[in-house]
């Protein structure tokens, strides 16, 4: 026994013991840390634990064999064999490395290996394909999809992705599992529509997008007098395949059937088709064509209860892209919506169509984000709902509740140019311009064209670091809109000829001008600026009775203050500046009793701007200090502006401005980005 542990020191099998338990267990630790950032499964863990357990003995054995006078010698062949197994086990570590893990997919039952994580219970559904002979059934079509996409937002467990960002998509893409992973769902519904005379066929097929297995499929042959509650049905079979639990208020809405009037039926369809363009061009002129559907279906079902909300929504859009002064409309979207929610208050779309009418009718959000609310409860987590909540509460300057609600908005509605667009200029609002810029980038990838994110991309390199010249060149482009915003850009570099020549080029009529005399009191301005009085006058002449005969259609006070200050501006340029001061005055008076959080940093920039040019810091300088605080500055204004904005030429000097411009150093924009700040320092 004694010779056998002299042996054993002369080998020194304990120290080699011990050497070798210390190594594994720090490689070990440190592989669990790689091993968490680089999402490797498990198996490969234990299997290195293993492997490691097993090399213990061959470690052994070989410090045994080798254990001469104390002195281990290894053979140059096994260091080759040794090394050969280190490269192959370092070359399966770096494999897994480099390519995520489809633990998730075993185990978790989620997205392919390709997507980023996506909830088992998710779907999206994609554009339908239109079989009919009849072009012209691209509405019916549409509607149908709509329709089943409507009764799949209602289940709450699911995730259901909104038809802004499948819009895009075919009908039966070949790359489903992209599709799936761009979209973020586990799950695709594809489906047909054939419609020939009263005859109908609809074919719908659920698949599992990280396996390519079709779940569930079923056609349904229908005539258009029985064609009514089909989309509750395959609604309430894409829920039991996918294994999600229906509360009996769920399943009650699924069953429900809205109408079973087909002329009514047949309306309602074009008109929601129409609302789906005006939804996403932004302009009133679909919302108006929707309304005789509407009104039609209304005329053949007055119990279609859905339809008196949809009604609802297209008055109010219609009223607010139309430069709401047309008082009937709000009046119209009211009443309809506030006969949608008497009859059937647990109708989702009754709540929005009433939170829309009381927030652009009546200027009321915190009324707007109760009915919003509400429809929430009804129909949890649906992303247009979502993104209605947070423009009440950013309405509100609640902008990171609004900025929340719309981030959870965009991950239901992930290509959707619009949502992010709006989540761009939230976050904006809040000057987080990185994180602004970003979700822009995000919204001109989805779609180009998109002036309004390419607008906020360039006014957040202007508010945060002044660099102007940047932004021009991110407006590139012949749209008038992006041409207005250039203008107003070159007004900044103080290059007035320039702007005055770019805005005289813009058609009267274009969207961005709200009515006549808004266009002719910018170019006012910025003649008056280039030293063009003569002309200047008889513009501000010719557009200040305008704006005064507007203000008796106009119904917030809101939109009151926005038409007082531009009244000022009339009358300063006129020279009349008593009475310009007057205007101000009632212009932030309303600005403050609106509660809009969105338009007072805006008004209220623009009459301290005015108030400067006035020579009158003792006015603007006050104002300045209210919106000055980083997170209150709006969309128009930042501490940059300070020293970038000519408007502020006049009191530049002025002691309160300078102390104004020290309180407020650390945002001074850098020499070579600031163009306007060499002749006033």
């Amino acid at each position: 026994m004694a010779d056998f542990w002299e042996r054993l020191k002369q080998r020194k099998l304990v120290q080699w013991s011990i050497a070798y338990v210390a190594g594994a267990f720090a490689l070990l630790q440190g592989v669990d840390i790689v091993a968490q950032q680089f999402g490797w499964p498990e198996g490969l863990q234990r299997g290195l634990t293993l492997a490691l357990v097993l090399g213990f003995f061959v470690t052994l054995v070989l410090a045994w064999y080798h254990g001469e006078r104390g002195e281990q010698k290894v053979s140059g062949t096994e260091l080759l064999v040794l090394a050969l197994l280190l490269a192959v086990g370092g070359g399966l570590m770096w494999r897994f490395a480099g390519a995520p893990s489809k633990r998730t997919v075993a185990a978790d039952q989620d997205v392919p290996a390709t997507a980023s994580v996506a909830p088992a219970k998710s779907i999206a559904v994609l554009p339908f394909a239109n079989l009919s002979s009849d072009k012209e059934n691209e509405y019916f079509v549409a509607g149908m999809q709509d329709l089943i996409l409507g009764k799949l937002a209602d289940i709450g467990q699911l995730k259901v992705i909104s038809r802004t960002s499948t819009l895009k998509y075919e009908s039966r893409p070949d790359n489903l599992r992209q599709v799936a992973a761009e979209l973020g769902v586990a799950h695709i519904l594809e489906g047909s529509v054939q419609k020939a005379g009263n005859q109908v066929l609809i074919n719908v097929q659920l698949i599992d997008a990280r396996t390519d297995n079709h779940l569930w499929a079923e056609t349904y042959q229908r005539t258009l007098d029985n064609i009514f509650g089909v989309e509750g049905e395959v609604a309430g079979k894409i829920a039991d395949a996918l294994k999600t639990r229906l509360s009996p208020a769920e399943t009650s809405r699924l069953a429900a059937v809205p109408t079973t009037n087909r002329s009514a039926y047949d309306a309602f369809l074009q008109a929601e088709f129409l609302v789906n363009r005006g939804n996403l061009e932004f302009t009133s002129d679909w919302y108006r064509k929707a309304i005789p559907y509407y009104e039609q279906a209304l005329h053949a079902d007055p119990a279609f209860v859905l339809v008196l909300a949809r009604l609802s929504y297209a008055e109010s859009f219609a009223y607010w892209f139309s430069g709401r002064d047309d008082l009937d409309l709000a009046n119209k979207a009211m009443q309809h919506a506030r006969q949608a929610l008497d009859r059937q208050p647990d109708l989702a779309d009754a709540q929005v169509a009433m939170g829309y009418a009381e927030y652009t009718g009546k200027d009321d959000f915190n009324a707007a984000l109760g009915h919003f609310s509400a429809a929430l409860e009804l129909r949890p987590h649906d992303p247009d709902i979502l993104l209605a909540s947070a423009f009440a509460l950013r309405r509100q300057g609640r902008l990171s509740d609004a900025i929340a609600a719309m981030q959870e908005a965009v991950s239901r509605n992930p290509r959707s140019s619009f949502a992010l667009q709006s989540l761009g200029e939230t976050l904006q609002m809040a000057h987080r311009y990185d994180e602004a810029e970003v979700a822009s980038q995000r919204a001109r990838s989805v779609d180009p064209g998109n002036t309004v994110a390419m607008e906020t991309l360039a006014r957040g390199a202007v508010m945060a670091k002044g660099d102007v010249s940047r932004a021009i060149t991110l407006l590139a482009g012949d749209q008038p809109r992006l041409i207005s915003a250039r203008g107003n850009l070159l007004q900044l570099q103080r290059r007035y000829d320039e702007a005055i020549d770019l805005l005289e080029s813009i058609p009267a009529n274009a969207d961005q001008f709200g009515t006549a005399a808004d266009r002719e009191l910018q170019l006012a301005d910025l003649l008056r600026l280039a030293g063009q009085s003569g002309r200047a006058r008889k513009l501000y002449a010719s557009a200040l009775p305008k704006i005064r005969a507007q203000l008796g259609s106009l119904r917030s006070k809101r939109d009151q203050s926005a038409a007082w200050s531009q009244i000022a501006s009339a009358l300063h340029g006129l020279g009349e500046d008593r009475e310009a001061i007057g205007a101000l005055s009632h212009s932030q008076e309303l600005a403050r009793l609106s509660g809009d959080m969105v338009n007072y940093p805006n008004v209220t920039a623009a009459n301290a701007a005015l108030y400067a040019d006035m020579r009158r810091p003792d006015l603007a300088i006050p104002l300045l200090r209210e919106i000055l605080p980083g997170d209150k500055g709006g969309l128009y204004f930042s501490p940059v502006m300070l020293w970038i904005d000519p408007a502020f030429d006049p009191i530049r000097d002025d002691p309160r401005f300078q102390a104004l411009l020290r309180e407020h150093a650390k945002f001074k924009p850098a020499a070579a980005n600031a163009d306007a700040t060499n002749a006033h320092g």
